[in-house]
């Protein structure tokens, strides 16, 4: 996969950047939405639980991995694992 499929940026976005970052130029917006957040606690991001009802939901407003220039590669290296969520929740 070459590099401009790996990263790019959509400042024609409404959200852009949808977090605080330091600097948009390396903002990757490839993961507009988190493959991780399945993962819950093991996601590796910086996410915080708050309550709702008799819920949980996840925040994950002040974490940034998905939008890392190098997302893709660390995004790439947990699919294992949300591959095994996957099915556990087919046997269930």
């Amino acid at each position: 996969m070459s590099n401009n499929e790996r990263f790019f940026i959509n400042k024609e976005c409404k959200y852009f950047p949808c977090h605080e970052v330091e600097d948009p130029e390396e903002f990757n917006c490839k993961f507009c939405y988190c493959p991780l957040y399945a993962l819950g606690d093991a996601c590796g991001g910086d996410m915080k639980w708050f309550e709702s009802g008799d819920s949980f939901i996840k925040d994950c407003s002040s974490c940034t991995v998905p939008h890392r220039r190098d997302s893709a590669d660390y995004i790439d290296s947990r699919f294992a694992e949300l591959a095994e969520l996957a099915a556990s929740n087919h046997r269930d």
